[in-house]
């Protein structure tokens, strides 16, 4: 999986929209996140779990207090690419979610559509339809994923 672009906000600390462009930064073939403790490094892999199977490793029931305090809404938007050649295909996954309590947030849309040139087929529009496509597509499910793509603090 080649990530291709990230934008999110209202997760953790990131009340702003962020936009990562990784077809920019991998231009040189090799990037990195960098910054002091506490800085949001790992958020951004929180938001490219977030985006794919709808949780946060590092999160109580794996999405309990996510979002930020000062933001009511929580949009994650992740573009990534599978494959080479004439094999290539880039596939996008959207969810949003809304504050239900203090610490808790319930999904209000999920999509998941694979981009072929300007036109754009739905693959699945449903919370748990969108995991199973991810899951489906990557050949890894969250566990997989955080253990060998994520590697999350301390463990």
């Amino acid at each position: 999986m080649r990530p291709v672009r990230l934008r999110f906000r209202g997760l953790h600390s990131y009340r702003e929209m962020q936009d990562i462009d990784f077809e920019r930064l991998c231009e040189g073939g090799l990037f990195g996140i960098f910054g002091p403790t506490g800085s949001g490094k790992s958020t951004i892999l929180d938001a490219i779990t977030l985006a794919l199977y709808a949780q946060v490793e590092r999160a109580g029931r794996m999405r309990q207090g996510i979002l930020n305090e000062s933001c009511d809404d929580l949009v994650v938007d992740f573009t990534f690419e599978l494959g080479r050649g004439e094999h290539k295909r880039r596939y996008q996954v959207e969810r949003r979610y809304r504050r239900t309590g203090p610490t808790s947030v319930a999904v209000t849309f999920a999509r998941l559509t694979e981009h072929r040139g300007e036109q754009r087929d739905v693959i699945a529009d449903k919370e748990r339809e969108v995991t199973a496509a991810v899951e489906h597509i990557l050949g890894l499910n969250h566990s997989d994923f955080t253990r060998a793509v994520v590697l999350p603090q301390g463990k």
